[in-house]
């Protein structure tokens, strides 16, 4: 209870300063928002607020340890879900390292299945279902280290470039957030968008995710069911034909012998190594794709299958489909590291720190007990590693580790 009041406290004081300002909302009057109750732990949905100040004292007197607004837009934000009035929803992306597989979540990232007549645990992402009982329900413990906000960084990185290049949007009608956790929101609210249902934000998730293309399939159909033929392998220069293009070309150009075997290529290793100009430029320039001997179409649509797993951005697919979905607001705390939502350009992504801009406590420090902690950095302090130990930490570290479960007040 000491650590929770502690950080409960610090969240308190966070919301309740005049000078911590919380992003503006379009249509505020029109979004459902959630509240995760810090001591109740139950959440809180269908609030409805009429501006940002009236928000604010809201947060200042109830203290959440989470704060969700809806990507919808509704007639009536506090009614029942069948009587809301559905008027349209942002375009929303999800990247989180959670769904993206790194050399270090078999380190630091545990699951436990809660079916108490089962208990089997495991490291690394956690499945879809227990291999021992089936169970879906699991008790997790994760980490967000440098490699897995890297990885997020670069699932995001391909993201606004197909949203820009194939889609059009440009980087000022894309609004882009450090999650507060282990990854990054992409968020687009134009017109053209709004209306769009759950189908057609699915065909935008399997065009994100390279789903259904045609070319890596090994047949087509002809014109009978009974009759089938070979499918040609050609690519156009727009679209995911041009993706698959320039990462067959990238791959080419860097492959070693290793490369190609774990692609799944055997033999004839030499036709590639030995002839990397001639594959650059006959095949992929020119699109003539069975001109080098040993070469032939099942042997690029291989490639392009790899290829096509590079170049697809790993995003939360069901996040974008759900035109009632909640989100973290922007500029809130997230209970789970006590980091914040932070907003920042399309453009600054790369040299964007989220272990640096997101750090909401700058101030003063707290005595914790760690059980166990990895060598991490926050702001400008490398701290760690920790294992039962009594240590004396910046207030932003101290209450990453309570919230993360790694560490309590010390007595």
């Amino acid at each position: 209870m000491a650590s929770r009041d502690f950080v409960y406290k610090k969240f308190s004081e966070f919301y309740s300063n005049p000078s911590t300002v919380t992003p503006q909302l379009s249509m505020i009057g029109q979004r459902e928002l959630g509240f995760l109750l810090f001591k109740e732990r139950v959440m809180v949905r269908h609030k409805s607020f009429e501006s940002m100040s009236s928000l604010k004292r809201f947060l200042s007197e109830t203290v959440p340890s989470d704060v969700y607004h809806s990507c919808a837009y509704y007639e009536n934000p506090e009614a029942e879900m069948s009587k809301k009035g559905w008027l349209g929803a942002d375009l929303v992306f999800d990247i989180d390292a959670d769904h993206i597989p790194t050399p270090c979540d078999k380190v630091h990232d545990e699951w436990t299945c809660t079916n108490s007549k089962c208990g089997f645990s495991g490291k690394g992402i956690t499945p879809e279902a227990c291999p021992i009982c089936g169970g879906q329900k699991f008790e997790t413990k994760t980490w967000a280290c440098e490699l897995c906000l890297e990885a997020a960084r670069e699932e995001t990185a391909k993201l606004i470039d197909i949203l820009e290049k194939d889609f059009g949007f440009s980087h000022q009608e894309m609004r882009v957030f450090f999650s507060g956790h282990r990854g990054y929101h992409v968020q687009i609210e134009k017109d053209a968008v709004k209306t769009l249902d759950a189908m057609a934000r699915k065909e935008i998730v399997d065009y994100v995710s390279g789903i259904g293309l045609s070319i890596l399939e090994d047949e087509a159909k002809g014109k009978t069911q009974k009759r089938r033929r070979s499918t040609p392998f050609h690519l156009h220069n727009f679209g995911w034909h041009k993706r698959l293009k320039l990462g067959l070309q990238s791959f080419i150009m860097r492959a070693t012998k290793d490369d190609l075997k774990n692609v799944g290529i055997k033999g004839n290793y030499a036709a590639f190594l030995e002839n990397r100009e001639v594959l650059l430029k006959r095949c992929i320039e020119e699109n003539r794709w069975d001109s080098v001997r040993g070469i032939g179409v099942g042997t690029w649509r291989k490639l392009a299958k790899y290829v096509q797993s590079l170049e697809a951005a790993k995003i939360d697919t069901v996040v974008t489909t759900d035109i009632h979905r909640l989100i973290r607001m922007s500029g809130t705390l997230h209970g789970k590291t006590g980091l914040l939502k932070v907003e920042f350009p399309a453009k600054s992504l790369e040299d964007f720190d989220p272990l640096r801009e997101a750090v909401a406590f700058k101030e003063g420090t707290a005595r914790v007990s760690v059980s166990e902690a990895p060598e991490f950095r926050l702001g400008d302090n490398t701290l760690g590693p920790y294992k039962n130990q009594v240590v004396e930490l910046p207030t932003a570290a101290a209450v990453l580790l309570i919230c993360k479960g790694r560490a309590e007040v010390a007595q």
